[in-house]
């Protein structure tokens, strides 16, 4: 199992990096404070683990044969990425005439931990990145448990990581500032939502023309 670690790093990494997860935390740790923000770490530690079952039972290969999946995860993915960044800028909106403080928004934890599981879910580089490592993984000749246990430590990594962006973004002093500046923060955050969303149905449309 030593021979994975490199491979574990690499998506520790990449799970550290910026993208729509740690936008999806943070902007709802922001607005709705720790519990809700760890809530949706948990979720994107869920669909991640759900990613590895999948491909442990083979989607991975379905993905490579059938790759229009992959084309309309682009599509549903980046409509649902879209929708989140247009309600952050109708937030925004809303509290740019408001007074400090009162545009401060509320998520359940239902909604928190379903948020996360669904910005996982739909994203196209999530599967792309699932399809690589099963390719890498089928060199080494793991067990289907073995399988799941990389699945594991990753999904592990990703609530170690989604859940201190989680409780970085809910200090006092962050939500201070949020509530300060909750329809700028709002809005930053529909921009990039949207431009992520956005890029994906380009590519997406682009693909369905070639």
């Amino acid at each position: 199992m030593l021979e994975l670690l490199p491979l574990i790093v690499g998506i520790f990494l990449a799970q550290a990096s910026p993208g729509p997860n740690l936008m999806a935390v943070s902007s709802i740790a922001l607005g709705s404070g720790r519990r809700a923000g760890v809530l949706t770490a948990a979720g994107v530690a869920s669909g991640v683990f759900i990613w590895a079952i999948l491909f442990t039972f083979g989607i991975g290969a379905f993905l490579q044969a059938f790759p229009e999946t992959i084309l309309a995860m682009k599509l549903i993915g980046g409509s649902y990425l879209a929708y989140l960044g247009l309600k952050a800028l109708h937030t925004a909106w809303k509290g740019a005439g408001s007074s400090a403080g009162t545009n401060c928004r509320t998520t359940s934890g239902a909604r928190a931990y379903l948020t996360g599981l669904l910005v996982v879910l739909t994203n196209p580089k999530a599967a792309l990145m699932w399809v690589a490592v099963s390719m890498f993984l089928a060199a080494t000749d793991l067990s289907s448990g073995q399988y799941l246990f990389v699945g594991l430590c990753v999904s592990a990594s990703a609530m170690a990581i989604y859940g201190t962006y989680a409780c970085l973004f809910s200090t006092g002093i962050a939500m201070r500032t949020y509530r300060r500046l909750s329809h700028v923060i709002e809005a930053a955050f529909g921009m990039v939502f949207g431009a992520i969303g956005a890029k994906l149905i380009a590519d997406g449309l682009r693909e369905i023309r070639g």
